[in-house]
């Protein structure tokens, strides 16, 4: 499996399409993994792009940084070192579901002049988010993240191969058979150093985790507003960040963007509605 070193890592990834094409690089969330882009990837690569899919800071076989730093920050810093080190121009695509979402609003915000294209899933802005987050049935699905604050969550998640995983999945995809995504999920969290940077993220957002002064700006990009129009799509049905949170995306993103909630998916909308996803992206970065 082909490394490159950026921003001080490591990062494994997959890849399709010439070398030479413009990049697109495709950023996935939790509990997820690289190949949950395969079918995204052969599309790009069709079409020209060089598609990249890394695994994440912290999620093997991509190394673990040792300061322990998984703020939005340290993702956006990451984007724009692999957008570097691939040797990517001003026509690069940035594409990312879940916490790759949550990056890519503050990758394109904190530096417009290397991503052309952007396309998030599965998590609308911050500024949609607004008050419906804090709603009793939101909080309902959210739990886990507050669990994750918990040192007990590293040994609950890890049990019985990482159960958790399974559940997580069957909530946030009702009906989908995730199987096979999930047993890549799994390979890059068996690892105890592995699970505990993958929770890092959400102790970084909510809790205690570490954070680097340096990202300081970069973080604050995450809260900002694209300049480049932005594609959004979310499931009908998931299970995780409901679609009535969606509502008002348009609004805080900019103009020219476009939103659109796919009926008969939930959370992880690019395996469960691989054509659907692929064609909207593929427009869209064309």
């Amino acid at each position: 499996m082909p490394t490159i070193s950026a921003n001080g890592l490591e990062f494994a990834y997959l890849e399709a399409g010439p070398p030479d094409g413009p990049l697109a690089l495709c950023l996935h969330g939790f509990p997820d993994a690289a190949p949950t882009w395969n079918s995204l990837l052969a599309e790009l690569g069709g079409a020209g792009f060089h598609a990249v899919a890394p695994w994440l800071r912290g999620y093997a076989p991509t190394s673990i940084p040792a300061d322990g730093v998984y703020q939005t920050g340290a993702l956006i810093a990451d984007a724009n070192a692999l957008h570097d080190a691939f040797g990517a121009t001003s026509d690069a695509a940035i594409i990312g579901h879940d916490w790759g979402a949550i990056a890519t609003y503050g990758i394109a915000v904190s530096a417009p002049d290397r991503w052309k294209r952007v396309v998030t899933m599965a998590v609308p802005p911050s500024g949609a988010l607004g008050a419906g987050f804090l709603t009793y049935k939101q909080l309902q699905r959210s739990w886990y993240m507050f669990f994750f604050q918990h040192p007990l969550s590293d040994m609950a998640v890890g049990m019985n191969d990482l159960a958790f995983i399974d559940g997580l999945w069957a909530d946030w995809s009702p009906g989908y058979d995730g199987t096979e995504h999930i047993a890549h999920v799994k390979d890059a969290l068996r690892d105890p150093g592995n699970l505990a940077a993958a929770l890092g993220y959400y102790r970084a957002m909510l809790g205690d985790g570490p954070k680097d002064p340096a990202l300081d700006d970069l973080q604050a990009a995450a809260g900002g507003v694209p300049s480049q129009p932005v594609l959004f799509l979310h499931g009908r049905d998931d299970g995780c960040l409901a679609a009535t949170l969606t509502e008002n995306a348009a609004t805080f993103l900019s103009p020219e963007s476009r939103v659109e909630v796919l009926d008969g998916c939930g959370h992880f909308l690019q395996v469960e509605k691989p054509a659907e996803v692929n064609k909207l992206v593929l427009e869209w970065v064309s």
